[in-house]
């Protein structure tokens, strides 16, 4: 090897050189210490200097990976022990990556197209990265385009350097975000989803295996990854992997492996340890998509491997997970059986089936609680399914209670478990559900009467079953009485029930006993914290005493701590899904030890208070009820005077209304007017032609002069009077607007007493401005009439100096019957004139009319806010009184060391909806 070494360093022929690295290659597997330790700064030297020989490059990159790799053969790794080649690997990779320029020159060679220098340079590379994975990761990220040109590699169409890319950038995105977002922007996923669907999905070998793996750690728990793949539309990608077919006989195992990691991969998008955005948007994604029916299909499909069906179930599960549109689709989603059955229970019958495996019952109580969580409406349903008024008395087929009933009741302690955590997860968060699941009554046997499923619990409970039995039987039982007082009512109402709980906690057992010792603690604590005090021989004191007698409070309290210190109870409270190794470790729930966490500390509180704090609580409760009372009313009170300002405004609308009847009134009298003016404009027109044709007749002329210069004006005359008319209107118009004035008055002084005494000074003086305004109105009219009189004097005139010249015109009578019609229709004008004169004064009439009324609306509405006034003084005076009581309360309690609800929360609240409804009115 030392020649070798010299060979390399000193020979200045190409061909010896390549000869020597060669010779150092074949060596370098069985002495890889020594070509290692004297090697590899020659061969490094041959890097850098002889890149033009592709080949001696070829043989310094093998001989190096030989060196570097761990990849030895099955012999070689029996002779020696794994630990001394771990050691051995990773120091030489350390010498290697001591000078960066060293990866720097490598990331230069794998970017060469040379097949015996491309591909030994990944594998390399690859090795390195498995040895001193974060220190190469960090030489690469700093390297300029360092990500970029191995991801190259991708698009090689040689498929052995595609493959090996694909394992090197497996390597190289391990736990390192900067490196997969890198990865990623550079087109990653959609190369990788092009590689899988080329090598046919599910049904590909291992490259799809190697390609799945790489989009496994460019997506877990990586975000800004996650929603790149969403946004990309790539999910709707995945779909067809899982079109697996019917004939389901022939699962390789390579198709096991592979769908196993695409499952898997469907659960990092929707993991509930995701942000619950993103998590929500991929799951809708996924529904409408297909995907989700898709899971569906292999779920009820015949002939799918166990682990697959069971990985399938998690996925689901999570894909449905708090996701309301996807656990209604699930809901219907029925097996194709016959007649066909819910999937909901085909699944609960394979949970409470013994005989199926350890990891599939797991898997199906995880589905059905995640079916159920945040699902109020499938809550209901599963609980409904037990109540007496929906259970099918035909027997004809199963529900999903009926299932959980007979799972709770079953000689198998897995199922009593499984079926009391899967029915406490159908009370979650749902106090109405917990009131109606204590009507559920049960038959026990023939001719004895049926008992209540809260009093069949509480039997098996104190028959001294398995430990697991017991578990679930107390989680589920401090499940439906937190937080609901019947429930605790009821429970109490059994003698038997206290007095076993008592007992429990009181024995000195061996350490499988204390769980159950701390659970009874617990439902004790919950009993006392949660009681309504309504049975007199179990009231919050009597208990209290009853713990202090027969227990110690420091017993007590130890006893509940047992929970919380319990091994498998940390291991259950790190994520939803049920984890278990085996059987026996299946004791707690993930969402039972949030409602310990919750309960621990303030039943501990409970049990310390003394009887005094109780009572002292209870005034306090009666005296924030007789407030609430107080502020109910005052609600009350303004929802009135919120009826009465509605009923108000309808009025005013009313009146706008009327108005704007009067308004269109007004609009067709214009219009009429203008058709008149039309009328008389034709007129003229035809009588300039007749005066043009008889101008030989001097007589006549003279005549008509006379008669034009009166026609004239008396046209004047008219046009004036039509001016008066449209001024008239338009004082008309700014009495309706004085009008709307006084009701917009009127409106404000119903809310506050300031703009009620602003309005009514207001509405006075507009009301006095008004009268004025008719005054003179009716001044103009008098006005007026006495013109349209004089008018008609002048018409009488005219006829009379038409009935003088009768003699003189002879011959020109056809002009002067003209004449005489032009004036006729003049004088129908007036007269149609003086009739609008007349409705005009009706008008004014009624004008004044409603002034009156609204001058009287005024009047009663300052009244009633007077009124309004008083009373709300009355209710101020009363509330302050209120608040000072219950303030001086306050104080008491938290002297004493009770938690008190602020009420300003609610009291700020209220005001805020006044102050919206004060706002509306003013916009009003």
């Amino acid at each position: 090897i030392q020649k070798l070494c010299d060979r390399v360093a000193s020979s200045t022929l190409l061909d010896d050189r390549r000869d020597a690295v060669r010779a150092l290659k074949s060596l370098s597997k069985k002495y890889r210490l020594e070509v290692g330790i004297q090697a590899m700064e020659h061969l490094i030297h041959v890097l850098q200097t002889d890149r033009s020989d592709s080949e001696i490059i070829g043989y310094a990159l093998d001989t190096l990976y030989n060196v570097i790799s761990n990849d030895l053969e099955e012999e070689e790794q029996e002779e020696n022990s794994p630990k001394h080649v771990d050691d051995l690997g990773s120091q030489f990779t350390e010498i290697f990556i001591k000078q960066q320029e060293n990866v720097t020159l490598l990331l230069t060679l794998v970017e060469e197209f040379d097949f015996h220098v491309r591909w030994p340079g990944v594998k390399l590379l690859t090795s390195l990265l498995k040895q001193q994975g974060p220190q190469v990761q960090q030489i690469i990220l700093v390297s300029p385009m360092g990500v970029s040109r191995l991801m190259d590699l991708l698009a090689d169409s040689r498929e052995v350097i595609r493959n090996d890319g694909v394992l090197l950038l497996q390597q190289l995105t391990k736990s390192n975000a900067a490196i997969q977002k890198i990865v990623a922007f550079e087109n990653a996923f959609e190369r990788l989803l092009d590689i899988i669907t080329e090598e046919g999905n599910s049904d590909g070998g291992i490259v799809v295996e190697d390609c799945l793996l790489l989009l496994q750690n460019l997506l877990k728990n990586n975000n800004s990854n996650q929603n790149f793949f969403k946004e990309g539309s790539y999910i709707q990608r995945m779909k067809p992997w899982f079109e697996v077919g019917d004939d389901n006989c022939g699962w390789s195992a390579q198709k096991v492996t592979n769908l196993h990691l695409m499952l898997q991969l469907v659960r990092v998008l929707v993991s509930p340890t995701n942000p619950p955005g993103a998590t929500s948007s991929c799951q809708k994604a996924m529904f409408h998509c297909g995907l989700l029916q898709q899971l569906c299909t292999i779920l009820m499909a015949t002939g799918v491997p166990a682990d697959i069906l069971t990985e399938t179930i998690n996925t689901v599960s999570e894909v449905i997970r708090g996701c309301q549109m996807n656990q209604d689709y699930f809901a219907s989603v029925n097996a194709p059986s016959n007649p066909p059955r819910p999937a909901i229970v085909v699944l609960l019958m394979s949970m409470v089936n013994e005989r199926q495996p350890f990891v599939l019952r797991c898997a199906v109580l995880y589905c059905f609680q995640c079916f159920l969580y945040k699902n109020q409406k499938g809550q209901g349903e599963i609980v409904s399914t037990l109540l007496p008024s929906t259970i099918d008395a035909t027997g004809n087929s199963v529900s999903a209670g009926q299932l959980l009933c007979g799972g709770l009741f079953s000689t198998d302690s897995l199922s009593n478990w499984c079926a009391a955590v899967a029915l406490a997860h159908a009370l979650q968060e749902n106090a109405s559900l917990k009131e109606q699941l204590l009507r559920v009554q049960l038959a026990t046997s023939i001719g004895n009467p049926p008992v209540s499923l809260l009093q069949q619990c509480t039997n098996i409970l104190s028959q001294g079953s398995k430990v697991q039995t017991r578990v679930g039987l107390l989680m589920l039982l401090c499940t439906w009485l937190s937080n609901c007082s019947i429930a605790v009512t009821h429970f109490l109402h059994n003698p038997a029930n206290i007095p076993f709980l008592t007992g429990q906690i009181a024995e000195n057992l061996g350490e499988e006993e204390q769980l159950v010792q701390g659970l009874c603690a617990l439902l004790l604590g919950i009993s006392i914290y949660y009681n309504d005090n309504s049975l007199e021989n179990y009231r919050k004191e009597k208990l209290k005493q009853l713990i202090e007698k027969r227990i110690g409070r420091e017993n007590f309290i130890e006893k509940l701590g047992f929970i919380s210190k319990h091994e498998l109870y940390s291991k259950a409270a790190q994520k939803p899904q049920p984890s278990f190794s085996t059987p026996d470790h299946m004791m707690f729930d993930h969402e039972f030890t949030k409602l310990v966490k919750e309960l621990e500390g303030v039943i501990s509180k409970a049990i310390y208070k003394s009887s005094e704090e109780d009572k002292k609580e209870e005034e306090v409760k009666k005296t924030l009820e007789q407030h609430d009372n107080i502020v109910t009313h005052y609600k009350k009170v303004i929802r009135e005077q919120d009826q009465e300002l509605e009923e108000l405004k309808q009025r005013v609308s009313t009146l706008t209304s009327q108005n704007e009847q009067l308004q269109a009134t007004v609009t067709q009298q214009v219009s009429q007017i203008q058709q008149h003016k039309d009328q008389y404009n034709l007129l003229k027109v035809q009588l300039g032609k007749d005066t043009q044709h008889h101008n030989s007749h001097s007589e006549v002329f003279q005549m008509n002069g006379i008669q034009t210069e009166e026609v004239s004006k008396l046209k004047e005359e008219l046009e004036e009077w039509k001016s008066k008319h449209e001024l008239l209107q338009g004082q008309l118009r700014e009495k309706d607007s004085v009008i709307e004035k006084l009701k917009s008055s009127h409106l404000e002084m119903g809310t506050t007493e300031q703009s009620s005494q602003t309005s009514k000074a207001g509405g006075l003086e507009l009301s006095n401005e008004l009268q004025k305004e008719l005054e003179a109105l009716r001044s103009q009219i008098q006005l007026q009439s006495a013109e349209i009189s004089k008018l008609q004097m002048e018409n009488q005139k005219l006829q009379v100096m038409n009935t003088a010249a009768d003699p003189v015109v002879g011959d020109s009578s056809e002009t002067e019957g003209r004449l005489e019609q032009e004036i006729r229709e003049l004088k129908s004008e007036v007269k149609a004139l003086s009739e609008e004169k007349e409705s005009l004064k009706q008008h004014l009439d009624s004008s004044s009319s409603t002034v009156a009324i609204l001058q009287d609306e005024k009047s009663k509405l300052q009244q009633e806010v007077a009124e309004s006034k008083k009373e709300q003084d009355d209710l101020l005076v009363l509330l302050a009184d209120q608040d000072q009581k219950l303030s001086a309360l306050k104080i008491k309690l938290k002297d004493l060391g009770v938690p008190v609800e602020d009420e300003d929360d609610i009291e700020s609240g209220d005001q805020g909806d006044e102050d919206e409804d004060g706002d509306d009115e003013e916009q009003d």
